[in-house]
């Protein structure tokens, strides 16, 4: 059985793959889904799993759903760069003001990205 930090690996590169293969994004994005909370399952409080799955969520349309896993992470105290950046993005999404995510964007500056993690999509042009 593979380690959970083994399992998190395997999610960021099959993350890259959606780019590569675009024609399978809902189904490697039911993969990711799957993995990671099979992965909360085991580890309810690992916060590179809720932020990552707050990442696939965003990419999928799912900002309220997104913004509640990745506030969880923030409770349990994670200091992962990625996590501030995608609350951001989320609430950008989410059309909030930008008083409230340009403070999750400066939090994010103080942090380092995990390499268990990843950002969500976020298309500046699109705003």
């Amino acid at each position: 059985m593979k380690s959970i930090t083994q399992r998190l690996e395997n999610v960021v590169k099959l993350q890259a793959k959606r780019w590569e293969n675009e024609d399978y994004w809902d189904d490697i994005n039911d993969l990711l889904i799957k993995e990671l909370e099979d992965i909360l399952t085991l580890e309810p409080q690992n916060s590179s799993a809720l932020i990552n799955l707050g990442a696939v969520l965003s990419d999928s349309g799912e900002n309220e759903n997104a913004l509640k896993v990745l506030k969880t992470a923030v409770d349990l105290g994670s200091e992962d760069k990625n996590l501030y950046t995608n609350i951001a993005i989320v609430m950008v999404d989410l059309g909030m003001n930008p008083e409230h995510y340009h403070e999750y964007l400066e939090t994010a500056e103080n942090f380092t990205e995990s390499p268990l993690t990843f950002k969500a999509f976020f298309d500046p042009n699109a705003y």
